[in-house]
Order: structure tokens, then C-alpha cells, then sequence
């Protein structure tokens, strides 16, 4: 316990950390904010996505690329997208932001173009894609991370100091 100095009154140091983290990180668009909370839960689920889908994309074309080249190939872009999204989000470089509201934007277009056509041309998605049927294989996590990563990355939009 510390003591506050002004009143005397005894305060835990997590209370103390958390006024101090509140100052620090309180400038609207530091990655402070979007590192932390429902951000850090947003980047691991794309992490574990990034992991997921670029295995899977490898595993398919290394093991049978000719029985559907459309549905790997873009499983592979999936997982290279996860793997932007997640390092642009995690990172507190300049620039970070717009890269990730750049490769999320990518993926809900990706999701939704390939969920589309995997149910108006099947026949090109005779095997999964982790985008196929609206990221249907995934539990939807495709098709529902995107919208909340975009409202997210809305609500802590880098300031224009911080893109120059």
C-alpha cells in the first residue's frame, strides 16, 4: 500500500498502476488502448486464425493442390492477411493502424466475396477454404472478426500526428 501524500489516505499499487496506466495511455489513438482490453483478445484470435489458416493453406497445397487450386490458394491469402492483421494491430508503429484497418477491410471483402461464391459456383470449392461458406468451418469467426475488428480499430483511430 502507498500513501497518496495529500490526504493520507492508503492506496493499493493497483490502484496506483491504474491511475498511472490511465495518464500514460490516454491519448485518443495510442496503440496503448488497442493492445489492451478487448484489443488484446482481437489479436489473439487473429493470431490463432493467422496459425490456423496458413497451416491448413500449407498442409492442402502440399497434399493435394490440383483437387481444388481456387480453395487453397485462397486459404493461403486468408492466412497471410491474419498474419498482417495481427502484426499491425500488435505493433505501436506509426502506420500500424491504417495497415490494420487495411487488412481487416481486406478480409470482410475476402469473406464475403469467397462465402458467395462457394455457394453460387460450389464446384470451385469442392474442398474447404477457410473463407468458403462465410467462414463456415471456423464457426463464422471469419465473418464476424472482421466486423468487430473494424468497429474496434473506429473506436481507437490513430490521430494524424501520429501517421507523419
Amino acid at each position: 500500500m502507498s500513501d497518496d501524500g495529500k490526504t493520507g489516505v492508503k492506496r493499493s499499487r493497483i490502484a496506483d498502476a491504474a491511475s498511472r496506466g490511465k495518464t500514460k495511455n490516454s491519448t485518443k489513438g495510442s496503440n496503448g488502448g488497442r493492445s489492451s482490453g478487448l484489443g488484446r483478445i482481437i489479436i489473439a484470435v487473429y493470431g490463432v486464425l493467422a496459425l490456423s489458416a496458413t497451416v491448413r493453406a500449407l498442409y492442402q497445397i502440399t497434399q493435394d493442390f490440383s483437387g481444388a487450386p481456387l480453395a487453397y490458394t485462397l486459404s493461403a491469402v486468408a492466412g497471410v492477411v491474419y498474419i498482417v492483421a495481427t502484426l499491425a494491430l500488435a505493433s505501436k508503429k506509426p502506420g500500424s493502424w491504417r495497415l490494420s484497418w487495411y487488412a481487416v477491410l481486406f478480409e470482410l471483402v475476402g469473406v464475403l466475396v469467397v462465402g458467395v461464391l462457394s455457394f453460387a459456383v460450389p464446384h470451385l470449392f469442392a474442398h474447404p477454404a477457410v473463407w468458403s461458406h462465410f467462414g463456415s468451418g471456423y464457426g463464422y469467426v471469419p465473418l464476424v472478426l472482421p466486423m468487430i475488428g473494424l468497429w474496434w480499430l473506429s473506436r481507437h483511430r490513430e490521430s494524424t500526428t501520429e501517421t507523419h
